[in-house]
């Protein structure tokens, strides 16, 4: 063991920790998003809104980034675009599901994300869940469940295509993870949002009246939007997943709803019920139970529930733009300083030699605004 080895392990763990600091804004920023638009989105058309905030935040990332872009690979541009799809996949799913279901079962399987990030995390990169993640992973989603109010109503079809929707989140996660490591953060994100707003763009002209707004509020709701909770949000969400686990992402994310019903309450005048506050403080006690050591408990507390096999997403997103398929050797892993006992790919460098530039996810008006 090197005599370095002890510094290195403490600065990880403040890298993580100002990761994970800046996910937690990033998720207040998205839960502040429910209070911005719910008034500009009477004056535009909700496709509409969406391509006008996720082209802006392209435009206010493709500036500085501009020179990265222009050297980004063809699988760089590829990963690009698929983190764009995978997320207005999960956008589209939920707004044609919410036609057959209710907001509450909406909302609720929705934030399912939570769970399926870390089954999708062992299962495609191999990363274990251990028995601390898996209940601090059930805590935050009782607490979903007691905030969304959800009554147990089955809708089988706006249920089955909401959690398409939840899916799709969660695969972007997991996408984000393994791109974030071999792709220019600055150049993915832009690719990114770009292909968000171009796709709404499509939806919004196929399907709507798509105009632009007249109100200066509705732009006001916009420039927030675009700036805020999509160029800034984005870019903090890619350089912490250089520093921090899918399974941790996703369950601080998942804060969301409980930051839109403290802004909802602060700003707008709506009051949670009994149940929707104990809903918001089991979820908050989940997101603060990963930060237990499990050490400090049982032993048992330590093991793996499952580690998933190495699958698609190795492949995927191994290639580069030489065509070149790196050699498993070539992604090393180390143990991190999380509290959840995983094992996560250690940083590496991509073929452009990005590394993440530091810190900096597609609106839903009813569910998931990230």
């Amino acid at each position: 063991m090197s005599i370095e080895e002890p510094a290195a392990r403490k600065t990880d763990a403040q890298a993580a920790w100002i990761a994970e600091s800046g996910l937690v804004v990033v998720a207040a920023v998205f839960g502040l998003t429910f209070v911005v638009i719910q008034d500009a989105i009477e004056n535009v058309p909700p496709w509409s809104f969406v391509a006008l905030r996720f082209l802006l935040a392209a435009g206010v990332v493709a500036v500085p980034y501009a020179a990265q872009i222009a050297r980004l690979s063809r699988s760089g541009w590829g990963a690009g675009a698929g983190l764009g799809l995978l997320l207005v996949g999960g956008y589209a799913f939920q707004t044609i599901g919410l036609v057959y279901t209710t907001a509450s079962n909406s909302g609720f399987i929705t934030g399912l994300y939570i769970v399926f990030t870390p089954l999708m995390a062992a299962l495609l990169l191999r990363q274990r869940v251990t028995r601390w993640s898996a209940l601090c992973i059930a805590t935050a989603a009782v607490g979903l469940l007691l905030l969304s109010g959800y009554g147990g109503a089955f809708h089988p079809l706006g249920d089955a295509l909401t959690l398409a929707s939840s899916l799709c989140f969660a695969l972007h996660i997991i996408a984000m993870d393994r791109a974030v490591r071999l792709f220019p953060t600055g150049a993915l994100v832009a690719v990114q949002l770009a292909t968000c707003g171009t796709l709404a763009l499509c939806i919004a002209l196929i399907k709507e009246d798509f105009r632009l707004p007249g109100e200066w509020d509705a732009w006001g709701a916009i420039a927030f939007t675009g700036l805020a909770a999509s160029a800034f949000a984005y870019f903090v969400q890619a350089y912490a997943q250089r520093r921090t686990s899918p399974t941790r992402v996703s369950v601080i994310l998942g804060m969301e709803p409980v930051f839109a019903g403290v802004f909802g309450y602060w700003l707008a005048g709506d009051r949670l019920t009994p149940l929707g506050w104990a809903g918001a403080a089991t979820m908050v006690i989940g997101v603060l139970l990963m930060d237990v050591k499990p050490s400090r408990m049982s032993l048992k507390w330590g093991r793996s529930v499952f580690t998933g096999r190495p699958q698609a997403f190795d492949i995927v997103f191994t290639r580069h733009g030489r065509g070149r398929a790196a050699s498993r050797s070539a992604v090393p892993h180390t143990r991190t300083a999380g509290a959840d006992g995983e094992w996560l790919p250690g940083h590496l460098e991509g073929p452009e030699g990005a590394n993440a530039p530091g810190p900096s996810a597609l609106l839903s008006e009813h569910g998931r605004t990230g």
